[in-house]
Parts: C-alpha cells; sequence; structure tokens
C-alpha cells in the first residue's frame, strides 16, 4: 500500500514539473527540498533514511530518474538555482543526496551542466 502511495506521489510531482513553465516549475523542488529545512539552515539533524526529509530526496530522486530527460534537466536546473539563491547552504543543499543514499542523475555542484 505505502509504494502505491509514493508511485502516486512520484506520478503527481512528475506531472507538475514536467507541466508548470517558468519559476512555477522550480516550487515542487523547493517544497521538497524545505522538508529538509532544519538540516539546510542550522546543519542537524543529520537526514536518515526514513526521516521526512529523506523522504522528500528519494521522491526528488524518482521523479528526477524516471519521468525523462526533461524533468532530469528541470530538476538540475531548479536545483541549481536553490544553492545560488542559498549560496551560503550550498553545501549542506549539496549533500542531502548523500545522506539519504539516493542519486539524482546529477551532481549538485554550481559548475554542473543540467543539459
Amino acid at each position: 500500500m505505502k509504494s502505491v502511495f509514493w508511485m502516486v506521489v512520484v506520478l503527481e510531482v512528475a506531472l507538475i514539473i514536467q507541466e508548470a513553465g517558468g519559476a512555477d516549475e522550480c516550487s515542487t523542488v523547493t517544497a521538497l527540498v524545505s522538508a529538509c529545512a532544519s538540516f539546510v539552515n542550522y546543519g542537524t539533524p543529520d537526514p536518515i533514511p526514513g526521516a521526512p526529509c529523506c523522504v522528500a530526496m528519494m521522491t526528488l530522486s524518482n521523479v528526477a530518474s524516471s519521468t525523462g530527460v526533461e524533468t532530469r534537466q528541470s530538476v538540475c536546473r531548479c536545483m541549481m538555482d536553490l544553492i545560488t539563491t542559498y549560496n551560503p547552504n550550498a553545501t549542506a543543499i549539496a549533500t542531502l543526496p548523500g545522506f539519504c543514499g539516493v542519486y539524482l542523475g546529477f551532481t549538485i555542484d554550481p559548475n554542473t551542466d543540467c543539459e
């Protein structure tokens, strides 16, 4: 039952990202990353698999890796925008996938080419 729920969530997030345009396409990515706000802002607690932060990262990973190149590129651009906007917290944002044991299909780094 849980896996069906998360499959629906992933598909809904993918549709939102694919259908949205401009700055709106990043609102879903930002909302997912906001589940990790305590770690990003304060460096604690470390995200662990199963915690809300890591569930959000897993959702983001599933969307980025299973819904096509365009969606992965959109997620990548949104993440690059986040680390630019929240520069003092860029390292914390970049470490989220590793803490959670997920791969987004790209490296969160200012030099990453999302294309």
